[in-house]
Parts: structure tokens; sequence; C-alpha cells
């Protein structure tokens, strides 16, 4: 069975993205040489990227007119959407996962293969995390505090517990931590 890791960067309060869609201007206060190579390093693990619809959207959108080696990475490797609106996907190497996602994924992950990475997609990661799906999180942690936005962790029914496995500081003044499920 393939491991399904979830990577995202979050600010000190606890928002993946600003008051507004795709509000990322605090990625630019940890992005580096170190957070580049640590991109890189996850796309050779990673076999599929997954994505819910609008964060799909907006990576196909960004992706697909970038340059350099992370967009050669993004744009080669094998991606699934867990939708129910898209009827096609344009984007290179692009599947939709069509009906419950949650039983979709399940069998993505049932699929030979290297990991499933999910970039974004905090409520896709809300239902996968509720529904136990998660193996692994990695967090950027950036040091700002944006004072509202959209939070990576929806508000829950019961609490989320993670083991901490390792910390990987930036000269940025980021950290990446990296957690595995209690569970």
């Amino acid at each position: 069975m393939r491991r399904l890791v979830a990577w995202n960067l979050m600010t000190l309060d606890g928002y993946f993205e600003g008051k507004t869609l795709w509000a990322l201007d605090f990625h630019e206060t940890v992005w580096g040489d170190e957070l580049h190579d640590f991109s890189l390093e996850q796309g050779r693990e990673a076999g599929t990227l997954l994505f819910g619809r609008r964060t799909y959207e907006g990576m196909a959108d960004y992706w697909t007119k970038a340059t350099g080696d992370i967009a050669d990475m993004m744009n080669s490797i094998d991606k699934a959407v867990a939708t129910r609106t898209l009827d096609e996907a344009t984007w290179n190497n692009t599947r939709l996962l069509k009906g419950e996602a949650v039983e979709a994924v399940r069998a993505l992950k049932a699929e030979d293969g290297k990991d499933i990475f999910v970039f974004g997609s905090a409520n896709l990661l809300d239902s996968l995390l509720t529904a136990g799906l998660v193996d692994e999180y990695r967090i950027c942690l950036a040091p700002v505090v944006l004072g509202g936005g959209s939070p990576l962790f929806k508000p829950r029914e019961s609490e989320l517990r993670m083991r901490l496995e390792s910390t990987r500081p930036l000269k940025t003044g980021g950290v990446v931590l990296t957690y595995r499920m209690n569970g």
C-alpha cells in the first residue's frame, strides 16, 4: 500500500493561505535554496500528486507557465484530482478521481507505486485526515503571523494526534516539521 504524505506551508498562526484565495505571499519568507532542494527531494519520492479541484486549477495555471527544474518535475509527474465537478483534466499526466474522495483515494493508495503527495488542498486533506488516510504530514512553518486567512487544519470533532519524526531548520527562518500519524 502506498503512503499518503501531506505537504503544506503554514504561518505561525495556522494559516496555509491568506484572507483571499491564493494569497500566498508569505511563502517568499521561507523560500530559498534549501526549500528548493527539498521540493525536488519530495518530487523524487512521489509517484502521484493528489489535489482537490481548486488547488489543481491554481497549480495547473501556475506550473504550466513556469520554467525550471521544479516546473519540469511538477509538469511531468503523475497527478490525480479528487473532483465532483471537473469533466476533464488538461494538465499533463492528470487523471480525475470522480465521486466520493475518500473512497477514490483509498483505491489510489492500494495501487502499486511510489507514495502519494498532497500539496495544498486543505479541504480535501480534512476529509482524508478524518478517514485516517494520511500517513505523514510535512509542514514548513513560516515565521509569519497573518492574523486571518484559511486555516490549514479545519475545526474537528475529535483531536488528532501526530508524532514528531524530524525537524529541519532553514536559513530563511522557516522550519520543516515531519509528523507521523498516531494510530
